[in-house]
C-alpha cells in the first residue's frame, strides 16, 4: 500500500504559475463577487482543471464557489455573459486573459 501511495505522491505536479495563481486565489478568497473576481475564478477552475497537483489552489476555488454559493456552471454562466458585455480585463496590462 504504501507504494501506491508514494506513486500517487510522485505523479503530482506543481504548475509553472502556481506562485502567481496562488496571489490570485488569495485575492478571490478576500474579494467579493465582482465581474473581475468572478472572471479570474472561471478562469483558474479552467486552468487547474483535472491538473495532477496544486491541490491547495483547486481546493480554494471550491471554497470561493462555495462562499459565493455558486456551482460551476452558474459561474460559467455568469462569465459568459461578463465577457459578452465588455473587456474584463482591459486596462489591466500584465493580467491579461491568460488561459493555459
Amino acid at each position: 500500500m504504501a507504494d501506491t501511495k508514494s506513486n500517487a505522491a510522485a505523479k503530482e505536479q506543481t504548475h509553472p504559475l502556481w506562485s502567481s495563481d496562488r496571489q490570485i486565489v488569495n485575492s478571490i478568497l478576500a474579494g467579493e463577487p465582482n465581474d473581475f473576481n468572478l472572471c479570474e475564478l472561471a478562469r483558474l477552475r479552467i486552468r487547474y482543471d483535472g491538473f495532477p497537483g496544486a491541490r491547495d489552489i483547486q481546493a480554494d476555488l471550491d471554497k470561493a464557489l462555495e462562499r459565493w454559493q455558486l456551482t460551476e456552471a452558474e459561474l460559467f454562466e455568469r462569465t459568459r455573459e461578463i465577457h459578452q458585455v465588455g473587456q474584463v480585463y482591459k486596462g489591466r496590462g500584465s493580467q491579461r486573459e491568460d488561459w493555459s
